[in-house]
């Protein structure tokens, strides 16, 4: 499982027009489900990502969470992060996860985030989203 996330200052998705999910200030996060990923991988994932410390304090250190901040949590399921990139030219996907599975770990993940914070909105599984946000700082770390 690969959770790419990045510090926004306001973020959206919109699927065939409609905005399907938003938040203000926070983190939009890219999802990517892959063979062999589990509950215990999403339930580790879920507990780090909320407690990761990626927001500046009265110094400017990244000493605050987005929770300590109030801020939001986009997810979003991107399947391409768990594309095979070392050979070729052309990205191959045959360690992602079947997109059943993908589809019911996603939905796992974001019960576990909802579960410890409520400020969490998500784009759609399987759709074609169009995503909007403005990288802030930029700061952008991956979790796996």
């Amino acid at each position: 499982m690969k959770v790419l996330v990045q510090r926004s200052s306001a973020a959206k998705v919109e699927v065939d027009g409609e905005i399907v999910g938003a938040i203000d200030h926070g983190q939009v996060v890219l999802v990517g489900i892959e063979k062999g990923d589990t509950e215990a991988d999403t339930q580790r994932l879920a507990d780090k990502l909320l407690k990761y410390r990626m927001f500046s304090d009265d110094d400017g250190k990244m000493n605050l969470n987005v929770q300590q901040v109030g801020g939001g949590v986009l997810l979003v399921s991107q399947f391409t992060l768990a594309a095979e990139t070392k050979k070729g030219l052309r990205p191959g996907f045959s360690t992602a996860a079947i997109p059943e599975e993908g589809e019911r770990l996603f939905n796992d993940f974001v019960a576990k985030v909802r579960a410890q914070y409520d400020k969490v909105a998500t784009g759609r599984f399987g759709a074609d989203m169009k995503v909007q946000f403005t990288n802030d700082g930029p700061v952008t770390f991956m979790l796996d």
